[in-house]
């Protein structure tokens, strides 16, 4: 036997547990991607990288030379392979993790291409979009639907053909969705959500097929398919059998008996349908066994008979079962009639005194049910499983949710989500739940996506241990094998899970509040202080002495905070600082008590009370605009008041002001009063999503603007008159740094430079001593003691900064720019803006700068002179003990990385390339993608990056309501800024993650790219 070779240990390093094959299978004989030497060229380079990546690189090669000999264009399939990363990740990655859809590949060679598709990454198919597909396959959507079927559609292919077509279809359409989940681009949850709409599409697909086997003379019906369990609750598991339950009705005046046949003969079909193997194989088993008396019990009944049933016989595993109830094919209305006739039912307002003891028996019951042997390695039923966290969440919502209707969702991440936004668990125990029941779900979904099999069990083979460890992005290192990082991780989130279930599974409370009636589930004083502490106020003691100082009394307030206050715990409780929260709504309340629209709108509008309970225990900064302008709340009442004003509107309204006031104090105190308002408007509208991070910056951008503009009316005003004649000169405000950017945040200075012009008659001497008194009060007007947020006018970026004159003539900035401004001083250039005062010479400043800032060359020394700069920066202004990934501006791949990144880009090639004659840095690399001068890909990871530490660094100011440059160490504050930035509770870890990985990556391209 010939000793091994090269390419045989260069193919083991990579991976390949069988180097010979591999080598044949790559090699010139095969896909003549390898050769003695290494790879081919590049591109087979970049897809052997790919398959050495892949979970299983042996099956990901086995398969994809198969594909390629089944291909009707091999070569195609080859280039395109070669040329394209997306393609590759995606194609490569489902060939390596699943032997099932592999050959799904082989056997329809040309569904290769649906993977090529770019857009699919960044899309996910609509509930709607996958119905008409499946229905498409079977031929329904061109077949007029069934008279008697009350708009059913029928299949118009033979049943046989239509079996086939509707497996190949499923199993297509799971094939795009394989794809883009081994590729990391979805959330565990987004990919169970979509495996229930494909399952509800294919019901829809095989009720249609039902359809179409009946004759034309059946009695008229209407049907609806509940969906139950997983697939109910859009948490659908790869493999699973699909629970549902059918609802018949006659039409009307129809016969009830005879309509219940027609109906019963579809469910059958459907099942049929669904569950017979073809030579396309099975899709999966539908279960019937959850409808009311289980097998034993009719197939399909009336809503009317469901009724009876729920109300007379069904047990408390029963109601469980309902609350994830969803109608998902056939009659979708009568679907709806179901679930709301039901839901009744499920959320009855009367105590069920054994509810707490019945659930908890089932849970030990299911627990009994798995073998000694499996224990270990079950992911499901075991202590420490999926169904921990499951019946820890559905009891909490059958026992909180008879009052809270927050509660009463079907996923059971969301009802997590839900019972910690409202007090019933606590943030951080909710945050290791979710993280635990992601990563067990993630497991479960690529353990099941190996074999298309429905299993639950880790295996013992080491092989196929491994292969599901690298499926799950786990390699081995000198930790040990990838094998045994799975199994660490394994460990640990059941340790975590069984903690947490058997602390919230087992709480005494239960058990008490599901004895009372749902309108009985009120704080009583008696229990108030243990309440608060359960709902996670540090200051339980303090928080109490603010109730009773806001409920005590007679008066019209204290009536309707008693009525509000229980409901609004749980929304101060669901946010970073409910302690701090409570009481800003305290002064709120007291400045505002006596005001008949503050009560109203409290007692009318739940949407109000629940956004500014949020609002004030989220957010220092918000808290503080409210308490100094409590009137301002009612700003909160409607998302259209939250929207950001017009540039043009702002300058009216501040102008407006202006206009009002005689004196210069009294006029610049108004226009900050306005410029509270404002960031108030658009810190609200941050805070409760309806901002993104893109739209922050110009929103508060154009805020300062409006400010500048008024403020310097009032001080050209004040001078004029303190002169008594004309000023002689004409002004103008160019806006500089973030401010000149339009990507203003929270606290930021606003960074100006002055100019002016002499007008016919006035020395330069005069004009300059004018422009410069001008400038002097609108600084200091802004700078007055006042109860608002500081405008800090920062003119340091100047010729000279400090040393030189506070505004310069045009002509001044000539001579100046001409020949003495230094390689920084033109790259702050690039964000200068006129913002206020004469615009014609702002404009004229703008022309004049031009070719300063976008230079015809770039001199290799400035470049350099730039970089050293900038590593300067790095070192000199980060402050000592911070961790340098912790700083959102000049942390490795933050703020200023990006940046500089982009600006040295508009150095060199604005000159060329109008698109980069642009402040806005988003919009500089838009431009320097469109002209090639930056890779797509580098783009968009320098973007996500941008915004990732844009959104910190404002929520690291809403949240402790000063600017803040660095993520906070505490748990508590961090948790708080990841809320402010749009991550769910119990997600701080998620979010130190997501912008870890996003400033990593971000620091890479900017070592490329800025230092290239």
């Amino acid at each position: 036997m010939p000793s091994p070779g090269p390419a045989d240990a260069r193919l083991t390093r990579l991976g390949f547990a069988d180097p010979r094959t591999a080598a044949d299978l790559l090699g010139p004989h095969g896909l003549r991607l390898y050769a003695e030497a290494g790879p081919a060229d590049a591109g087979a380079a970049a897809v052997i990288a790919a398959l050495a990546q892949a979970a299983n690189p042996d099956l990901a090669l086995g398969t994809l030379a198969r594909l390629v000999d089944a291909a009707p264009k091999p070569a195609v399939l080859l280039a395109a392979l070669r040329s394209s990363r997306g393609l590759r990740d995606r194609l490569i990655g489902v060939l390596g993790a699943s032997t099932v859809l592999g050959d799904h590949l082989v056997r329809h060679p040309r569904t290769w291409a649906v993977l090529a598709d770019e857009r699919m990454s960044a899309s996910r198919p609509s509930a709607l979009g996958l119905r008409e597909e499946l229905l498409a396959a079977v031929g329904a959507s061109e077949v007029e639907p069934l008279p008697w079927g009350a708009g059913l559609p029928r299949a118009a292919l033979p049943a046989a053909a239509a079996y086939d077509a509707l497996r190949t279809a499923y199993r297509s359409a799971l094939l795009r969705l394989a794809a883009r989940d081994v590729g990391g681009t979805l959330p565990v949850e987004d990919v169970a959500a979509e495996l229930a709409d494909l399952a509800a599409a294919t019901l829809d697909a095989a009720l249609a097929i039902a359809a179409s086997e009946l004759p034309d003379d059946v009695a008229p019906c209407r049907i609806a398919v509940i969906a139950m369990g997983k697939c109910g609750g859009r948490e659908l598991n790869y493999v699973s059998d699909v629970d549902v339950v059918f609802v018949g009705e006659p039409l009307p005046g129809g016969d009830e008996a005879a309509a219940l046949r027609t109906a019963t003969r579809l469910a059958e079909g459907l099942i049929r349908a669904c569950s017979t193997t073809t030579r396309e194989g099975a899709i999966w088993p539908v279960d019937p066994g959850l409808r009311p008396e289980g097998r034993a019990g009719p197939l399909v009944r009336t809503l009317a008979s469901h009724d009876a049933y729920y109300r007379r016989w069904a047990k408390n595993w029963e109601f469980q079962a309902l609350l994830k109830a969803r109608p998902v094919a056939g009659d979708l209305a009568l679907g709806q009639q179901y679930v709301r006739t039901i839901g009744l039912l499920v959320w009855s307002d009367a105590p069920r005194p054994d509810l707490v003891a019945d659930v908890q028996a089932m849970k030990r019951r299911v627990e009994g049910s798995v073998p000694a042997r499996e224990a270990d390695r079950q992911l499901k039923l075991a202590p420490g499983g999926l169904r921990d966290v499951e019946f820890s969440v559905q009891l909490l919502q059958l026992v909180h949710g008879r009052a809270d209707e927050t509660l009463r969702v079907l996923s059971t991440l969301e009802g997590l989500d839900r019972l910690s936004a409202g007090g019933y668990v606590g943030g951080d125990d909710a945050g290791r739940l979710a993280d635990a029941y992601r990563f067990l779900r993630g497991v479960e979904h690529r353990l099941q996506l190996q074999r298309l099999r429905r299993t639950h069990t880790l295996p013992t083979d080491e092989a196929a241990l491994r292969w599901l460890a690298r499926s799950m992005g786990f390699r081995d290192s000198g930790a040990g094998t990838a094998s045994e990082a799975l199994l660490r991780e394994r460990v640990r989130h059941a340790v975590e899970v069984r903690r947490l279930h058997e602390k919230l599974f087992y709480r005494p409370l239960l058990s008490a509040v599901s004895r009372l009636p749902a309108d009985a589930i009120r704080l009583s004083s008696s229990a108030a202080t243990e309440r608060l502490e359960a709902l996670g106020f540090a200051d339980p003691a303090g928080a109490l002495r603010n109730l009773e100082a806001m409920t005590g009394g007679l008066s019209r307030r204290a009536q309707v905070l008693r009525t509000m206050l229980p409901v609004m715990l749980p929304w101060f409780a669901g946010a970073h600082d409910p302690d701090a929260g409570l009481l800003a709504f305290r002064t709120v309340a007291e400045q505002l008590g006596g005001s008949p629209w503050f009560i109203t709108l409290l007692r009318e509008s739940e949407v109000v009370a629940e956004r500014l309970a949020n609002l004030l225990a989220s957010s220092g900064f918000v808290a503080d605009l409210i308490g100094r302008a409590p009137e301002a709340v009612g700003i909160v009442a409607r998302d259209a008041e939250l929207k950001p004003r017009s540039p043009d509107a702002l300058h009216e309204e501040f102008g407006s002001v202006v206009a009002r006031h005689d004196s210069a104090e009294a006029a610049a105190a108004a226009v900050r009063g306005l410029r509270r308002h404002e960031l108030l408007r658009v810190a609200c509208a941050d805070l409760l999503g309806l901002l993104d991070v893109d739209a922050v910056g110009p929103a508060l951008s154009d805020v300062a603007d409006a400010t500048l503009a008024a403020t310097l009316t009032i001080a050209t005003r004040r001078v004029a008159a303190e002169r008594g004649d004309p000023l002689g000169v004409r002004l103008a405000v160019i806006g500089m740094g973030r401010l000149g950017g339009r990507e203003q945040g929270y606290g930021s200075d606003a960074d100006v430079m002055f100019v002016h012009e002499p007008l016919t008659g006035t020395s330069d001497a005069a004009a300059a001593a004018t422009a410069k008194q001008v400038a002097e009060e609108l600084r200091r007007l802004l700078a007055l003691p006042a109860p608002d947020p500081p405008l800090v006018v920062d003119a340091d970026l100047r010729p000279e900064g400090r040393q030189g004159p506070l505004s310069l003539s045009l002509s001044g900035y000539a001579r100046y720019y001409t020949g003495r401004a230094a390689v920084w001083e033109a790259q702050a250039l690039l964000r200068a803006r006129v913002v206020a005062g004469d615009a014609d010479l702002g404009r004229r400043f703008e022309e004049l700068v031009a070719p300063v800032r976008w230079p015809a060359d770039l001199p290799d020394a400035a470049v350099r002179e730039i970089r050293r700069v900038k590593a300067r920066v790095e070192t000199e202004r980060l402050p000592r003990g911070v961790e340098r990934h912790r700083h959102t501006k000049l942390g490795p791949g933050a703020l200023a990385d990006v940046e500089w990144t982009a600006q040295l880009l508009q150095l060199r090639h604005a000159h060329a390339v109008p698109g980069l004659r642009t402040a806005s840095t988003l919009d500089a690399l838009a431009a320097a993608v469109d002209a090639g001068l930056l890779e797509a890909e580098d783009a968009d990871v320098l973007v996500t990056a941008w915004r990732a530490a844009s959104s910190a660094r404002n929520g690291l100011t809403l949240v402790r309501g000063r600017q803040q440059d660095v993520l906070p160490e505490d748990a508590r504050t961090l948790a708080g800024v990841a809320r402010a930035v749009g991550y769910p509770a119990g997600s701080r870890a998620e979010f130190l993650d997501s912008y870890r990985r996003a400033t990593r990556r971000a620091r890479a391209v900017v070592e490329k790219v800025f230092y290239a």
